[in-house]
């Protein structure tokens, strides 16, 4: 018997039931990505014609890839690991050094949830605001612009002075993510899981079906409708094709959106039994994320912001990103429609739930690195997560002007995300081996996976992930590495947001030589009592 499987045996939770883990896994994937950047991709990349790079990525990349961390999960959690790092040395034993390459996996959650907290508290606050006096007289008044920026401390103006409120609700925010996660698998996340999907799922459809009873608002301009809405959105530009950078954001998108290559659903499914099905799970959950990608997150912004604003100005209102449609354009909407505070408040509340199911989901890694690789009680753990994370969270909410924001998420949420993609499908499927690998995914499984896909694991899946960062470090890196899109008077803060993410991963991989040193002292000492 495994070391591993010998100290950790019977202590590790598990999930209570099969729709509670694929709701989770779900929940981890449906987030801002879904209602905000994939409308907005879409547009940007050709409309309709965006959809074959996208179907494409995600037959060939997001659908191994989520078999890939379901079963490599639920494998490494039978030796008694819930992270990369223990995964990893799972299934290569012999290597000395694959461990430290799981250090992304517990690196990259950390540093997108430090970010991705201030967002959501955002929508947190804006659910508040969407039934409160000064929200609608900023909406009537079309100053949504002002009351974003003066909320988020970007300047200061008649709504807000400070900081103050928006830190509120990210205390809450922040709290609210910890509460949970204090509760553990069953009664913590697959509880608030099982309710808040649903709950966003009716949200969406009630939504939608809004927008698309809207028809033409102003009759003085019929063209611009729904109907034609929906058309701007997905009528293909099929030029856009011959555009390497298509295929790119439709590649980055599927990995987004399906929250692959980031070390969440390696967690998640680590605490599978050995007999629960990855194959048929696996699907359900992406299958669940992309009806809310493709129905609802394509048939609510694009379609509504087209027919009040017509095709001129949605360009740009697309070109300004997520949030500039997200927070202040679909404002200005509701403000124009009949109980526009209640689907405002309906709209700003399916996004929160979004947001906190993803969140959770990013503390789980580290928490469960605590709880496994140094034998911590989930108090603990929480408290040292809790602060470690509170103040990698700071220079997000007080440097966001000086561009703090962007640097964490391109090296987190892109270039980590396709990095640690690449290391586990190679480790999957040439160095574990596909042969042993194919048979692990269809341990307990009641559906087969097709064989092609065994090809497309091992060559094809690698391949397209490979040339993304080669297309990154041919056209990209340089500039990057040099700020050169970086104004002058910010370059300091995002030196110091480097120097920050360089020592937090040097000190990750540390820790993780600490338990590897501290579990061979273990295993030597059980070995002098087994020769005695």
């Amino acid at each position: 018997m495994s070391i591993h499987r010998y100290i950790k045996k019977g202590s590790r939770q598990t999930w209570g039931t099969k729709i509670g883990i694929i709701l989770a896994v779900a929940g981890s994937a449906i987030g801002l990505g879904n209602f905000l950047r994939f409308p907005v991709q879409a547009v940007l990349n050709g409309g309709g014609a965006f959809l074959i790079p996208y179907f494409v990525a995600l037959f060939l990349v997001g659908i191994p890839l989520m078999w890939i961390e379901w079963t490599v999960g639920r494998y490494g959690g039978g030796f008694g690991h819930g992270t990369a790092p223990g995964i990893f040395h799972s299934m290569v034993k012999k290597s000395r050094f694959i461990k430290y390459f799981g250090v992304i996996g517990i690196f990259g959650p950390i540093i997108i949830f430090i970010y991705y907290t201030y967002i959501e508290s955002w929508l947190l606050g804006y659910t508040f605001f969407s039934l409160s006096e000064k929200y609608v007289s900023a909406v009537k008044a079309g100053e949504v612009k002002d009351f974003f920026f003066g909320y988020v401390n970007i300047e200061n103006n008649k709504y807000f002075n400070g900081i103050g409120i928006a830190y509120f609700f990210f205390l809450i925010t922040f709290a609210l993510n910890f509460i949970i996660i204090y509760f553990g698998i069953r009664t913590g996340i697959e509880k608030v899981s099982k309710i808040a999907v649903p709950m966003l799922l009716i949200l969406g459809i009630i939504l939608m079906l809004r927008v698309i009873t809207l028809g033409t608002p102003d009759p003085s301009k019929t063209a611009w409708n729904i109907n034609n809405g929906f058309g701007f959105l997905w009528n293909p530009d099929f030029s856009k094709l011959g555009d390497p950078k298509v295929w790119l954001s439709a590649v980055g998108q599927i990995l987004f959106t399906l929250s692959v290559g980031i070390g969440v659903i390696l967690t998640y499914a680590s605490y599978l039994k050995k007999e629960d099905d990855v194959v048929l799970s696996g699907l359900t959950s992406a299958s669940t994320n992309e009806f809310v990608e493709i129905i609802l997150g394509g048939s609510i912004v694009i379609p509504v912001a087209f027919a009040f604003f017509g095709p001129e100005q949605i360009v740009k209102i697309t070109q300004e990103g997520t949030f500039g449609l997200g927070l202040m354009t679909m404002p200005l909407i509701f403000g124009k429609i009949p109980l526009g505070e209640i689907f405002a408040f309906f709209w700003f509340l399916l996004l929160f739930l979004a947001g906190i199911t993803s969140s959770i989901s990013l503390l789980q890694p580290a928490i469960a690195f605590f709880e496994d690789e140094f034998n911590l009680s989930r108090k603990k753990t929480v408290l040292i997560v809790g602060v470690i994370t509170f103040i990698l969270c700071q220079p997000a909410i007080f440097f966001m002007k000086q561009g703090a924001i962007d640097e964490l998420d391109f090296w987190a949420a892109n270039f980590c995300l396709v990095f640690f993609a690449l290391i586990e499908t190679i480790l999957f499927a040439w160095i574990f081996g596909i042969d042993k690998a194919w048979e692990e995914i269809h341990h307990g499984a009641q559906m087969k996976v097709p064989g092609f896909y065994k090809f497309i694991m091992k060559y094809i899946t690698p391949l397209f992930l490979f040339a993304i960062l080669a297309f990154w470090f041919i056209k990209e890196w340089w500039g990057i590495i040099i700020m050169k899109n970086v104004p002058t008077e910010n370059q300091g803060v995002i030196i110091g947001i480097r120097i920050m993410l360089i020592l937090f991963f040097i000190i990750l991989a540390i820790l993780v030589k600490i338990a590897w040193n501290k579990k061979g002292l273990i295993k030597e000492n059980v070995k002098r009592m087994n020769n005695r």
